[in-house]
């Protein structure tokens, strides 16, 4: 076989193998991880008791979460036997207020919270929320955070699963594990984040470094 002709072969070939090689590969997997601490969601009526009539937020960190953030005012919450100051308030308002801490905060307040989805708050419990004008008894609202993916309709449909969706996780390292019971909550205004709180987190080695995997 001629020089040129041995080339332009060998040539095809590395093609074909670099061809094969490169459909072999994928993305790297895994989901980014964001690990939430104790925080409030306020509605307008509750926020204007706590801090006078007609306030507005302080935006002073843009969260994950298109359109969330974090403010600079926080309130205290106050249960039967006991109170957490300092709890963060996130922004924007919302229809109804709401309360999510740790089961560890359950002990400290004498109250237990259900895990459940935020929004989901029937039948949850009360508790006393203090401003610095004011204090206001809500008759729910107070929860867990149950663990979930967000993520948008196509990240879904990728990942072979859909909106509502229970799933479980995979975390790699020293003390990795699978995590059961994490919902998927996909909409058009979600940005892919699988959300623990700073319990899970701290259980499993978790950071905003973190990627997890999802097994079904």
């Amino acid at each position: 076989m001629a020089s040129k002709e041995y080339e332009a072969v060998l040539k095809v070939l590395l093609e074909a193998v670099q061809s094969v090689n490169g459909a072999g590969q994928q993305a790297p997997e895994g989901i980014p991880v964001g690990v939430s601490n104790r925080h409030i969601h306020l509605s307008q009526a509750d926020l204007d008791t706590l801090f006078g009539s007609g306030y507005q937020l302080t935006p002073i960190k843009d969260l994950s979460q298109p359109g969330q953030f974090a403010c600079k005012e926080t309130v205290t919450i106050c249960g039967p036997k006991g109170a957490i100051e300092k709890i963060r308030v996130l922004g924007p308002v919302r229809s109804k207020t709401q309360i999510e801490i740790l089961t560890g905060d359950g002990f400290k307040l004498g109250v237990k919270a259900p895990a459940r989805l935020s929004g989901d708050l029937a039948g949850t419990p009360g508790i006393t929320v203090i401003g610095p004008k004011g204090s206001v008894q809500t008759t729910e609202g107070l929860i867990v955070a149950q663990r979930h993916i967000h993520m948008l309709p196509q990240e879904a449909a990728a990942h072979g699963v859909h909106d509502g969706q229970i799933v479980s996780i995979q975390v790699d390292g020293p003390r990795g594990g699978t995590l059961a019971n994490v919902a998927i909550r996909a909409t058009d205004t979600s940005a892919l984040e699988c959300h623990v709180d700073t319990e899970e987190a701290n259980a499993m080695d978790m950071s905003s470094s973190t990627r997890i995997k999802i097994i079904k």
